[in-house]
């Protein structure tokens, strides 16, 4: 990545603005503009999030808001209401008060003698959620907006549930925010008020996985700010990014295909980071297309982005199976419109012999009985730590499910869009799954994940209103899995692994169930293969790195270990980020995360998670920690969830509180 310092527009920054809700509540901005905007005012480009400007996403605003602010734009990086900087609480992610504040802080920058009168919202992950959503309450003086691994459906795709299967990313990640509420604002700009503050959040902060798990199906809840409820309520253009690698592949297509206004979508190898620094590489010129998207709609420079194609996709090469990887061989391709009449469905039928191929069909049923602990390989729901998270090879979880593999092809094999799996299948239980991979299978017989979707079979027929499995009655089962761009090698097999669990990415049916498969088939994407990129984009730039001082090496591991004298299978996670010191304002910042995962083959209601975070800053003689804990566990009835946080001073213990939610089962 190429390092910029000389811009057009000299920039000054201020790390504290203050900026006022009508209810007297005062946001903490960072912000970045021209020193000259007074007198030749600039759009806004807002990213409005709780992640803590001050040292949480430092690393991330450095490199890109400088950049903007010294090409024309006033960059407000707003820390949300309840978090970092700022006064009041959160309760919840995406609430109204939430987009309210994003509304007034819109109207309050578009009213700013700097401001042009335009605004753009930018933001990855929460920021490219609210982003979209704020977009769908059509403020006046949003004009752009630009998302980036972020989802159009809360429900069914986001870290919360997946094909009407908990996600254990749902403690996970709701153990994340515990964490990362849980610390207080910087005494170096709040001022002797942060102790009152940092109480004030510590005893109202909610225990979101428990919120989150009182919503087991497609209810009101979900549907308030999924913005494919109501695509043209988005009025501003939207540059929809995403990545592989990420949790969040299938929104961009959808984003494209649905909105009304100006929308493009580009998509990389990438797992939940920023194109211009992202990884597996390679990275692309992001911030040079950024300026290209609001140079167009926020200042009315013809750019010629209208006339992009309506998708940029990055086509990944067969590569043997690994859970990192630092660059993906492949190549882009470009689509004008979506769906794509380049691409057409190429059907296969699961064979007897357990055989994949355009004729044939199962002799015999087949029985699948999964043990409690298939999905090992699966790697992370949504990589983003860059440690060793994506999914390895599928070998161990095939040998756990039932195959089908094609002959060695002859050709390559350009898949792209989303596979559809049509099954015909019967359970033993009321309740039950099914999961189902795509793998590309190398000459050595090492198996790569290509892509995979899961489904509850009590929501076969919706996710609104779950049935129970008629025990021994066919069922007709059709189901996305997620997008994809991937090349098959010539010479390698298609696999596709069907098991009736998916362990650690969902939680386990309340028994042991045994699915039995009468008939199947996938239909495939394929798209005319091509030798050469079709676009290209400018290499990646950015301002100055955030410069640190670095005290503790980062590190990360994943570790699969199974007890002999019970058979437990557990995964022990341990992502250390290190410990650094910001060189400006001189604050030290340290977390560590852990997470154990564990459950007997043979026994679905053994199932255990928790968690444990430490955070910890510091700066002379100021020093504090907080601990965050949390556990899950369940019966045949109800989910068992527990929290806890402790806050210190120095070594002093200040603050505890406890959780403790039971939660009853719906059909899941």
């Amino acid at each position: 990545m190429k390092t910029i310092t000389e811009f057009p527009r000299d920039i000054v920054e201020f790390a504290d603005m203050g900026i006022l809700m009508p209810d007297g509540c005062r946001l903490s901005a960072r912000v970045w503009m021209p020193v000259d905007a007074d007198q030749d005012p600039v759009p806004v480009i807002l990213e409005h999030l709780p992640y803590r400007k001050r040292d949480g996403t430092t690393a991330r605003d450095n490199l890109t808001h400088p950049y903007f602010a010294g090409h024309g734009y006033a960059c407000i990086r707003v820390d949300m209401r309840g978090n970092g900087d700022s006064e009041g609480l959160m309760k919840d992610e995406y609430s109204e008060q939430e987009w309210q504040d994003a509304c007034d802080v819109i109207a309050w920058a578009a009213s700013q003698p700097w401001c042009n009168g335009n605004v753009g919202m930018m933001g990855i992950s929460w920021g490219g959620f609210n982003g979209l959503q704020v977009a769908a309450k059509q403020p006046p003086a949003l004009k752009a907006v630009i998302t980036l691994c972020s989802t159009d459906d809360r429900y069914a795709d986001d870290i919360h549930y997946k094909g009407g299967l908990l996600l254990n990313e749902n403690m996970g990640w709701g153990a994340t925010m515990l964490s990362y509420s849980s610390r207080p604002p910087d005494p170096a700009l709040v001022g002797d008020k942060w102790r009152d503050m940092w109480l004030d959040r510590l005893g109202n902060e909610p225990f979101l996985p428990a919120l989150w798990l009182r919503h087991q199906t497609r209810d009101a809840y979900w549907k308030r700010g999924s913005v494919c409820e109501d695509f043209p309520a988005i009025k501003a253009a939207v540059l929809a990014v995403g990545g592989w690698g990420d949790a969040y592949k299938n929104t961009v297509s959808r984003l494209v295909q649905g909105v009304h206004a100006p929308v493009k979508g580009i998509v990389g190898p990438w797992v939940h980071k920023y194109p211009h620094f992202a990884v597996p590489k390679p990275a692309i010129g992001f911030l040079q297309e950024a300026l290209r998207w609001w140079d167009r709609w926020l200042k009315g420079i013809e750019t010629g982005v209208e006339n992009d194609p309506a998708l940029r996709l990055y086509v990944m090469d067969s590569e043997p199976p690994r859970d990192w990887y630092l660059e993906r061989k492949g190549r882009w391709i470009a689509e004008q419109q979506w769906p794509s009449p380049n691409i057409a469905a190429k059907r296969l039928s699961l064979g007897a012999g357990g055989k994949l191929a355009e004729a044939g069909s199962l002799t015999t049923p087949v029985a699948i009985n999964s043990p409690q602990d298939c999905g090992m390989a699966g790697g992370e729901y949504c990589a983003i730590w860059l440690g060793p998270e994506l999914p390895g090879d599928q070998r161990v979880d095939d040998a756990r499910s039932a195959c089908f593999d094609s002959a060695p092809l002859d050709a390559p094999l350009d898949i792209v869009g989303g596979p559809v799996i049509r099954l015909k299948l019967s359970a033993d239980r009321r309740q039950g799954m099914v999961a189902v991979r795509l793998c590309d299978v190398q000459p050595d017989g090492a198996s790569t994940r290509i892509t995979y979707g899961v489904l509850n079979l009590c929501h076969r027929n919706g996710h609104e209103h779950p049935e129970n499995v008629r025990p021994g009655e066919t069922m007709e089962i059709v189901f996305k899995l997620d997008d994809i761009a991937y090349r098959v090698a010539k010479g390698n097999k298609l696999r596709v692994a069907v098991s009736s669990t998916y362990w650690p990415l969902v939680w386990p049916s309340p028994e042991e169930v045994t699915l039995t498969l009468h008939e199947g088939g996938i239909d495939l994407p394929v798209r005319p293969s091509g030798s050469y990129d079709e676009w290209t984009f400018a290499e990646p730039e950015a301002a100055t790195p955030w410069q640190i001082e670095t005290l503790r090496e980062s590190s990360n591991s994943r570790t699969v270990e199974r007890d002999e004298a019970t058979g437990s299978t557990s995964l022990r996670i341990v992502d250390d980020f290190g410990e650094i010191r910001d060189m400006d304002h001189g604050l030290v910042i340290g977390e560590i995360a852990r997470e154990l995962w564990t459950i007997d083959p043979k026994n679905p209601l053994s199932a255990h998670g928790e968690t444990h975070w430490t955070q910890a800053l510091s700066r002379n003689d100021w020093a504090i920690r907080t601990e965050a804990f949390t556990a899950m566990h369940s019966d045949g009835q109800n989910f068992h969830l527990t929290g806890r946080i402790e806050a210190y001073e120095g070594e002093k213990l200040i603050f505890e509180r406890d959780f403790d939610e039971k939660i009853p089962r719906n059909h899941i």
